[in-house]
């Protein structure tokens, strides 16, 4: 498995079944929406690696949705490949203005999606963002999405693991909960803040009191992720 996520929107089952085999035999997890309404709720809830999105669809086009994803700055980083029929150059032209990273025309073969999902997937990801990340012993591995120190494996939710993993990546910047929940839970505004300290304190037992450390709170404003020690 690559560890990347895939939604497939798109109202044709036959499409989205098509596609999803495509992506499964590639080794890439998927998820599927028949409308933009039901999509929506999937990225801000589960924001997928990728977005494969159909032009036309009822209650709502590609074109709408791409617009909305890239004006949310908590949604704007999610690579966008819209599908279509329309093959004319002005329509190309108006799915790349609106933001979609790429532009497939039907029919094409699983062969050819998946080829250019990898492309646009390979200018997405930030440099070394695939490569194991090392803080003090503490190792975090996006592939495998395990986490160690040294040779031994830490058992921690994928919450957890995801808080760690955007902290590991941000390193010292100071985020408030507000900002840690838009971009580890999603946006999800069901969740409140104080959730976000319930899972910091269980990521600091994950990692242990050697490494702990390396989660420091901000007062009024949140948590920062730094090997530099504090006075």
């Amino acid at each position: 498995m690559t560890g990347k996520k895939v939604l497939i929107i798109d109202d044709e089952s036959s499409i989205r079944e098509m596609i999803a085999v495509a992506l499964e035999m590639a080794g890439y997890e998927y998820m599927e929406a028949e409308n933009s309404q039901q999509a929506h709720e999937l990225i801000v809830d589960h924001r997928p690696d990728l977005i494969l999105c159909d032009w036309m669809m009822p209650g709502g086009s590609g074109i709408e949705l791409t617009r909305r994803l890239k004006k949310d700055s908590t949604t704007a980083e999610i690579p966008v490949i819209l599908l279509t029929a329309k093959s004319e150059e002005d329509n190309k032209i108006q799915g790349l203005e609106v933001g979609a990273d790429d532009y497939i025309t039907k029919p094409f073969s699983p062969r050819e999606l998946v080829a250019r999902l990898k492309a646009v997937l390979r200018r997405a990801t930030p440099q070394g963002v695939d490569e194991p990340i090392e803080i003090d012993g503490l190792i975090l591995d996006p592939i495998s999405q395990r986490v160690t120190i040294g040779n031994t494996p830490l058992d921690m939710g994928p919450t957890e693991y995801r808080l760690l993993k955007f902290l590991m990546t941000h390193q010292e910047r100071a985020y408030s909960r507000a900002q840690l929940l838009d971009q580890v839970w999603g946006g999800n505004v069901y969740v409140e803040e104080r959730t976000v300290d319930v899972h910091i304190r269980r990521l600091r037992k994950a990692i242990g009191t050697d490494h702990d450390s390396l989660i420091q709170t901000v007062r009024g404003t949140g948590y920062r992720f730094s090997a530099k020690r504090t006075a």
